[in-house]
């Protein structure tokens, strides 16, 4: 019996021990550790941050879900992998650290023969001084949508302001709080959806809504932006993003790394070099991500860390990892079966493999700050990578060293998007986009990087019904209910 150790819950670590289980049946272990109880579909979080959803329509507990499919279910954080064992055993294992069961703060080791990565990101609020509280932590000064819990309470300081704007000007900042960071789509789909609600609740007219971003023009969106197809032109994601902000009446500062934070105002450095202020009443800014802090030792108790994993802290895989000038960058560079090239019984999937290098063009200030977007690997990529490491690792256990490995690179894959600009029956819009490849390749299609085909976009009622949809189908999916493998990732 061969026992598949899967280090986190989120989309593709759910997605990979939920299909491994499924196809490996009882003839094998699968062993989920995440330190959270429940699961949460964090694409609707924006939607908890101005009160159209409850928290517990995003959640769900994992130990029913885990206990029904046969999956051993720890509520642990991961703390160190041992991939070659320890003296007196050769067993490759991981240490734990329980945060629930009733075991909290106790230590355990779990041997394996299969490992994956799936932790995801660690929300670095302390990259930028005043965003976090000097302890993991978001501080005092901003609010988050990053989890359901950051969203119910952005959701009651955004009423506060709310009710002042009944008599007084407020003024609103959203966007990223430091120049490396990733997932503008989160805080993009806030700041529409704050300013839906505000009309809602007749107080636009009082709130001064801004976005701040360390994008180098709206619309990168870490992809180095896109052409796509709208209303059978095609246009840039520039002009589409710029349509949107301007109609909507949102200011927008770009290509600004967040200094310091403190209460009510930040300090920011652009991109030629130019440091500002800005002032705000309420403020929801997106941290950068880093890997979640695991060590990694060799058999003999030495740390490895540096040679599993890259300097951000996420999982080296079979990427090209060689520095190189933005001008060499290839699409093949990108990995395709997420294996460590150290030991290949260990897989990294969704964030928490470590990408070869940016998809948008390196950029920094005259003072040598880096100001660009980190490289999106949430939602539908994370899922799909998931769901073919699960293949590999089943093929790996039933066939031996002559297994396929399946291969799900970025450069090959397609990704849709469908961003909020606001919940209504009639009301209601959303942004939905499609992009094939997700890493561009300039070499199969010369001049956009993209095939304008199988890339397009359109904003309306419609989008919003999707999105809308797709939120009930995609928990109905992570609960396992019947025909749940019938859902696309």
């Amino acid at each position: 019996m061969a026992r598949l150790v899967v280090m986190g819950g989120g989309v593709a670590g759910h997605t990979t021990a939920t299909f491994a289980k499924k196809w490996l049946g009882n003839d094998h272990e699968v062993v989920v550790v995440t330190p959270n109880s429940n699961w949460n579909w964090i694409p609707s979080n924006i939607w908890v941050g101005v009160g159209e959803m409850k928290k517990e329509e995003v959640v769900f507990p994992l130990a029913p879900v885990y206990a029904k499919a046969g999956i051993d279910y720890r509520q642990a954080k991961a703390v160190s992998i041992h991939p070659e064992g320890k003296e007196g055993s050769d067993k490759p294992f991981i240490t734990i650290e329980y945060t629930g069961q009733g075991k909290e703060g106790q230590t355990e080791e779990i041997e394996y023969d299969y490992l994956v990565n799936a932790t995801g990101p660690k929300l670095n609020f302390d990259a930028t001084p005043g965003l976090g509280d000097g302890n993991g932590q978001i501080g005092p000064n901003t609010v988050s949508v990053c989890t359901a819990d950051h969203a119910v309470h952005a959701y009651s300081e955004l009423m506060n302001i709310f009710e002042k704007a009944k008599t007084e000007k407020q003024k609103i900042l959203i966007g990223t709080g430091h120049g490396m960071c990733t997932c503008q789509g989160a805080a993009f789909e806030y700041i529409f959806n704050i300013e839906h609600e505000a009309k809602k609740a007749g107080v636009r007219d009082n709130l001064e809504i801004k976005w701040i971003s360390n994008e180098s023009f709206l619309g990168d969106f870490g992809m180095g932006g896109l052409h796509m197809k709208v209303g059978g032109y095609v246009v840039s994601s520039k002009l589409f993003a710029e349509s949107l902000y301007a109609e909507r009446g949102i200011e927008w500062l770009i290509g600004a790394h967040v200094n310091k934070i403190e209460e009510g105002k930040l300090e920011y450095e652009l991109l030629d070099g130019t440091i500002g202020e800005e002032e705000f009443d309420f403020a929801m800014l997106i941290p950068p991500f880093s890997g979640v802090g695991l060590k990694a030792y060799d058999k003999t108790g030495e740390d490895i860390t540096d040679k599993i994993f890259a300097a951000n802290g996420f999982m080296k895989v079979d990427a090209d990892y060689t520095p190189k000038p933005y001008e060499e960058w290839k699409a093949d560079d990108w990995p395709r079966k997420y294996q460590n090239p150290d030991y290949s019984n260990i897989f990294a999937a969704g964030i928490a493999f470590a990408p070869p290098h940016l998809i948008s063009k390196p950029a920094k200030s005259p003072n040598g700050t880096p100001i660009n977007p980190t490289p999106p690997r949430t939602g539908m990529p994370s899922g799909i990578i998931g769901k073919a490491v699960a293949h590999s690792i089943c093929n790996l256990i039933k066939d031996g060293e002559n297994a396929h490995i399946h291969e799900a690179s970025m450069a090959e894959m397609g990704a849709a998007c469908v961003a909020s600009a606001g919940k209504g029956v009639f009301s209601g819009q959303a942004a939905a986009m499609t992009v094939y490849p997700v890493v561009p390749d300039f070499d199969k299609y010369p001049g956009t990087g993209r095939d304008t085909d199988y890339t397009f976009g359109e904003i309306g009622l419609a989008g919003h019904w999707i999105k809308h949809i797709l939120h009930f189908l995609f928990i109905y999916k992570a609960k396992l209910k019947p025909g749940w493998t019938l859902i696309p990732e």
